[in-house]
């Protein structure tokens, strides 16, 4: 098959003709963020922040490669700060527009971005004690929560299934992508001197059948479709399996009289795994457990969960009739601040720690692997993507020591990979997901490690005999 025709930037002059750049999640998983160009307005697509090893996480000092003040609006496809992160910058270094996005995003956004820009308060003065004992220039935090809640200020909240006109000539509508609460896929339609193309972001695709949440939304059209790949080349473990398999871990975990640690983003897996502890409490006996949730923002975010029982799945809905909380788990306590968090630390057996981060990159649950994994009858249950040069890759890779805090750490607890739990499409979902698209649209694939999008784009082309490509970093796209 044909590859799309993508230019440089450059090329385009004066009254360009309508087109997509692909920027950011083109090199790899992270920091989501693309360009519509369309009657004389510029949409920005996610503005996300770039994770992983610390001179990735540089690359977002760097200068965006657009005008933060020439954007006309931004549409967010969901909370995560791999896709969310950055715009508290892109509003210090001067844009003032509307960011458009699900309600329940909006009310997520609200505790992800004030999160992400008190973490990087503190990883500068942190960074700067050592500068100044070495006598080098002193740096900023990348944002302050007061420009966190200034990105907050200009959120323009939307339902779902509903069509709103942005700017002239550009219309959008998020339709839900069951990958975390408010999460979307993104129809956007473009009128240009009497030519109209449909453009269809996929987002984060979440697995079908996954609790809580409804599967992705059915969208039947579009010209140009910009999906992700996180998983495009790997297949997860069947959703009874995957119950199967946590089970058991707690079953060994129990038998080797250690704690059992799991690190969970804060918003969609928490909740999916207090679900699962809460349905399942008798058959898992977990009465014989202490389990924590050692995160305040997960804390915050649950309570967020628990106010949009309408985005709920029809099992998820029954069991909120029925119980007063969801999950109904008799023994969880939740830990808020850093003195009961610390407490945790003092138990050596019985207890179930949920904490963030999800990757391990930082928060309490790097404190708690520090306690834990050097301890023989410790586990540590990975339940979600890790992206590589993060703790929990190396975890993953079954390295024999691992570095926390500038130490060295002897693996000794028993890892557990449970790909089942991701919030993430597989391969087979998202396939299954793109083939409900009936119009032949063009296909860019992005949001994945380059042999996930790559084999991703080949099963595109050779089952379903879909024009697709893998667009570069500063590519440009004529629609």
């Amino acid at each position: 098959m044909g590859r799309d025709h993508t230019v440089p930037r450059e090329t385009f002059q004066g009254t360009d003709p309508m087109h997509i750049e692909f920027y950011g999640a083109t090199a790899g998983v992270t920091g989501s963020c693309h360009i519509l160009r369309a009657n004389g307005h510029t949409i920005l697509l996610d503005c996300g922040l770039i994770q992983g090893r610390r001179e990735e996480m540089e690359k977002n000092r760097k200068p965006f490669p657009f005008a933060p003040d020439q954007i006309s609006a931004i549409v967010l496809s969901h909370g995560h700060i791999d896709h969310s992160g950055r715009i508290p910058l892109l509003v210090k270094q001067g844009y003032q527009g509307p960011i458009y996005a699900q309600n329940a995003t909006a009310d997520l956004c609200d505790i992800l971005l004030q999160d992400s820009a008190y973490l990087h308060e503190k990883d500068a003065q942190y960074e700067n004690k050592w500068r100044k004992r070495k006598k080098k220039p002193l740096i900023e935090p990348l944002y302050t929560v007061d420009d966190a809640k200034d990105a907050l200020a200009n959120i323009v909240g939307m339902r779902y299934r509903e069509i709103q006109e942005i700017l002239p000539g550009i219309r959008i509508r998020f339709q839900d992508a069951g990958h975390i609460l408010g999460s979307c896929n993104v129809e956007i339609w473009l009128n240009e001197n009497g030519s109209q193309r449909k453009v269809v972001f996929s987002g984060d695709l979440g697995q079908y059948d996954t609790p809580i949440l409804n599967d992705p939304s059915v969208i039947e059209e579009a010209d140009h479709l910009i999906v992700e790949s996180t998983y495009g080349n790997r297949l997860h473990r069947d959703r009874q399996g995957t119950i199967d398999e946590i089970g058991q871990i707690i079953r060994d975990a129990a038998h080797h009289k250690g704690n059992l640690l799991i690190p969970a983003f804060s918003i969609g897996r928490t909740q999916e795994i207090l679900y699962y502890l809460g349905k399942y409490y008798d058959d898992w006996e977990l009465d014989r457990w202490h389990v924590f949730l050692d995160s305040p923002m997960a804390i915050r975010a649950s309570k967020v969960y628990w106010e949009y029982p309408h985005l709920y799945d029809e099992e998820a809905t029954k069991l909120r009739r029925r119980v007063n909380e969801m999950p109904h788990l008799r023994n969880l306590r939740l830990t808020p601040t850093p003195q009961e968090s610390m407490a945790i630390n003092q138990i050596k057996s019985g207890a179930i720690i949920i904490s963030a981060s999800g990757m391990l990159t930082g928060g309490r649950i790097v404190h708690h692997l520090k306690n834990n994994v050097s301890r023989s009858g410790a586990h540590i249950m990975i339940v979600g993507y890790q992206a590589n040069g993060t703790l929990g890759r190396a975890l993953v890779d079954g390295k024999p020591t691992v570095k926390i805090h500038g130490k060295e750490y002897r693996v000794k607890a028993k890892v557990h990979t449970v790909g089942g739990l991701s919030a993430h499409a597989d391969a087979d979902d998202l396939m299954r997901w793109v083939r409900n698209i009936k119009s032949n649209p063009q296909v860019h694939v992005v949001h994945g490690e380059t042999l996930a999008k790559h084999a991703f784009r080949d099963r595109l082309e050779s089952e379903l005999h879909l024009r697709a490509s893998v667009p570069e970093p500063g590519m440009v796209l004529e629609l």
